[in-house]
């Protein structure tokens, strides 16, 4: 026993969950169940120098309430809060890029609801750098970055893993954390429901010279929605939805260009705006595991589900997932259960997989709905959101599902 590849391998014979994906929701569910008791290896392509740059890349997240109160019990939060900038209004119109927004909007300000703001925009190196902090601290956690996953095999008591480098990792449960191309979903043999949009985004972040009070604003236009997202300081992040060829031409503009492209969309009501760190696309569309579990594996993030960023909803409900998960895993262990059999893992199903379902259907129906330049659908839609925002009620369902407070909360995200 004293070959040191001998015993980490023995050490790793002793978890309850494998999880396979370091991004955000990976780290998440480690630090939620370590908190709990469990023991974890999370997996991970990159290398963790990688993951921890300090450099501002222009990415960053919009996180719902409930969510920071997850990251806030689960010891990350502290570590970010100085750099979170809270949401306190969002203005949501409708128009085309050089004309200015419809008069019909719909505005939710938080002040509206008692909890506190509706969320909090992280940049993604703060998040990043947070969650392996917080995982680095905890005895409970054996991280392995620039490894991958080429095989799994499920036994009756636990699920088997094989990295490329050669060494085998056992566990109780083996969670999908990778992604919508997931390779633990595929070698579980779960299949996926998926099309695309023809659409791509464009993500970044501008600094401004006028402050932003804390506002958001989404911005509807025929090839796609445009999100303006309040970071700290005088800065912003950028969403903008185009059609695939119309972005691919975008991205060809050197970063002058890029910015006279965007300012049209982008108006002047915070003054002048001058590129903030990278430009980075990706293709949208809508991606739905058609089971969230198979035998002692769970599917979580974009792994299960993979939806349009018109609502921001996409890591917050993979935080949901967490949240959830490591809720079932914990009452089922109470129970005496087999946390990795059937009965608990269903139970996450039946929990997440209706939720994640509606939030696809929403999603995908007010990106057919809005990304067009029909005028009967653009009539119809101005004078719905002016409606919504003339009805107090209505105003406060739509701020109280923005803040993630709807629904059947797990544990981690109720104050």
């Amino acid at each position: 026993m004293d070959n040191p590849d001998l015993l980490t391998i023995f050490r790793c014979m002793e978890n309850d969950l494998i999880i396979v994906g370091g991004g955000l929701n990976g780290p998440a569910l480690a630090l939620a169940a370590a908190k709990a008791g469990f023991s974890v290896t999370i997996v991970d392509a990159l290398p963790q120098d990688t993951r921890k740059m300090r450099d501002f890349d222009g990415r960053s997240y919009a996180l719902a309430l409930t969510s920071m109160r997850l990251l806030r019990k689960i010891g990350v939060w502290e570590a970010i809060a100085e750099n979170a900038q809270p949401m306190l209004e969002i203005k949501v119109t409708d128009g085309r890029a050089g004309e200015g927004p419809s008069p019909w909007m719909m505005h939710f300000d938080h002040a509206e609801i008692e909890e506190g703001p509706m969320g909090y925009l992280v940049e993604d190196r703060h998040l990043r750098r947070a969650f392996l902090d917080a995982m680095s601290q905890s005895d409970k956690i054996t991280q392995l970055s620039g490894e991958t996953v080429v095989a799994q095999t499920i036994g009756a008591a636990t699920t088997n893993v094989t990295l490329a480098s050669g060494k085998t990792i056992s566990g109780r449960v083996l969670i999908g954390s990778d992604g919508r191309r997931s390779g633990t979903a595929q070698r579980a043999g779960i299949k996926r429901t998926a099309w695309g949009y023809d659409q791509t985004a464009i993500v970044c972040a501008v600094s401004h010279e006028k402050p932003h009070g804390g506002i958001a604003h989404q911005f509807f236009m025929p090839g796609g929605p445009l999100a303006i997202l309040p970071l700290t300081e005088n800065r912003s992040s950028i969403v903008w939805s185009e059609t695939t060829e119309k972005a691919a031409a975008i991205m060809t503009l050197n970063d002058a260009g890029f910015l006279d492209a965007l300012r049209p969309a982008f108006g002047s009501f915070l003054g002048e705006i001058t590129l903030a760190g990278q430009r980075f696309t990706y293709p949208l569309g809508l991606s739905l595991a058609e089971s969230f579990t198979a035998n002692r594996v769970a599917l979580v993030g974009d792994a299960a589900h993979g939806v349009h960023p018109i609502a921001g909803q996409g890591l917050n409900a993979g935080l949901r997932d967490v949240a959830a998960l490591a809720q079932v895993l914990t009452e089922a262990r109470g129970r005496g259960e087999d946390i990795g059999g059937a009965q608990a893992l269903a139970r996450y199903q039946q929990w997440r997989r209706f939720d994640t379902a509606t939030l696809a259907l929403a999603t995908d129906t007010f990106n057919r709905l809005f990304s067009n330049d029909n005028p009967i659908l653009r009539a119809t839609r101005d004078i719905g959101m002016g409606l919504i925002n003339k009805v107090p009620s209505l105003r406060r369902s739509f701020i109280r599902e923005a803040a993630g407070l709807t629904g059947d909360l797990p544990l981690l995200m109720k104050s």
